[in-house]
């Protein structure tokens, strides 16, 4: 064999060896870095797995204890998204073996951690160790041994007390049991609808306490309506009685009649339906009516027993005489409010007469003027 050839196979090598460093150390110096810092390590070490939803991206570079915590390193693959406010959190898959630490939770939108990023140990997880586990048990058993709760045996009469209680009820137990489990499954299916609830029965009582004075006096006047309420409640129970036979009576009377009441109402509707047609005249006539029945007591003479009325047929022939428009504006004054016709009677040139016969201003010639000066329409003769 050849020099050449003896050296050739371990060159070889060599040089794969040199490639496969060249590819780890050139591919860890574009991972992520992520320092967390944890109360305790126990069988984690360097190498160990990062990982998301259990599956490895990347792996624990370093642990070094400082003071009373932990501080771990760990690189990632950078094409591995992480929310930039994940916990780190040490699993143990088994009691046994090894543990690895698990970013959390997975990234679904938002901030990405960035690369040298530092979890604090406020919001990172270890698991609880089997030792505590039992040191736990170890004293709750002696909280509850003869040196604890039952020093006077107080554990041991509530266990009594307890079996007694529940002797044969077994059955009745676990139905609560399941009933109540059944209550949580409702209120946990139902929990928006019970924390709607909640808001607005604090919103009550935050409306009842802004207003405790009004809330006070309405307890109060209601404390005194109750108090005269039950010192009147002989007769308010002798009220209801009566009502209660009224009504029975009204009743009775109701179902006799019935056809009798049906022909009444549709009689009244059909009355009720001629005011409305004619609840223009019913106005006026409300309108009229007082001054009507005013002059009808004034005509009435209590000596005779009869309707007495003055024509005043000499004043009415001075009116008409000597001032025939305020006669007619007396006519029409009621169909005139704003007196307008009045006016245009006012304006006409209406003769004014003294008397009735020869006259001036009331006869043609010797004759005389039937026409009232041109009031009446007759020919003059």
């Amino acid at each position: 064999m050849s020099i050449v050839q003896r050296f050739a196979v371990p060159l070889v090598v060599a040089i794969f060896a040199l490639v496969a460093v060249i590819a780890v150390v050139g591919g860890r110096d574009d991972d992520k870095l992520v320092t967390a810092y944890f109360p305790r390590t126990v069988s984690l070490y360097e190498g160990s797995d990062v990982r998301v939803l259990g599956v490895p991206i990347g792996t624990v570079d370093s642990v070094v204890p400082e003071g009373t915590r932990v501080k771990v390193v760990m690189s990632y693959d950078p094409d591995v998204e992480v929310p930039a406010q994940a916990s780190a959190l040490v699993i143990s898959p088994a009691i046994v073996g090894d543990r690895y630490v698990q970013l959390a939770p997975a990234y679904t939108s938002g901030d990405v951690l960035p690369d040298n990023a530092l979890i604090e140990e406020d919001r990172n997880e270890v698991p609880l160790e089997l030792d505590e586990i039992y040191s736990g048990l170890d004293r709750l058993t002696v909280a509850l041994g003869p040196n604890g709760a039952n020093s006077k045996g107080a554990l041991t009469d509530l266990l009594e007390v307890t079996a007694d209680n529940f002797g044969g009820q077994g059955e009745a137990f676990n139905t609560t049991i399941k009933n109540f489990g059944r209550l949580s499954e409702t209120l946990d299916n139902n929990k928006d609808e019970l924390f709607d609830s909640a808001r607005e029965l604090s919103g009550f009582i935050t409306t009842l306490a802004e207003n405790d004075g009004v809330v006070r006096d309405f307890n109060t006047s209601l404390g005194q309506v109750s108090t005269v309420l039950a010192e009147e409640r002989q007769e308010l129970a002798g009220a209801l009685k009566n009502l209660a036979v009224a009504l029975d009576e009204v009743g009775t009377f109701v179902q006799e009649n019935r056809t009798a009441l049906g022909q009444n109402i549709r009689g009244l509707n059909r009355v009720l339906k001629v005011f409305v047609r004619q609840r223009d005249n019913f106005d006026e006539t409300l309108r009229t009516a007082p001054l009507a029945l005013n002059n009808l007591a004034l005509t009435y003479n209590p000596d005779t027993g009869t309707l007495d009325t003055n024509a005043n047929v000499g004043q009415l022939e001075n009116e008409i005489l000597n001032n025939p428009a305020a006669l007619l504006c007396a006519f029409v004054s009621a169909n005139d409010p704003d007196g307008s016709t009045c006016d245009l009677i006012q304006s006409l040139p209406l003769p004014r007469a003294g008397t009735f016969g020869p006259g001036t201003g009331s006869s043609i010639g010797d004759k005389f003027d039937p026409t009232l000066g041109g009031l009446a329409g007759v020919a003059a003769r």
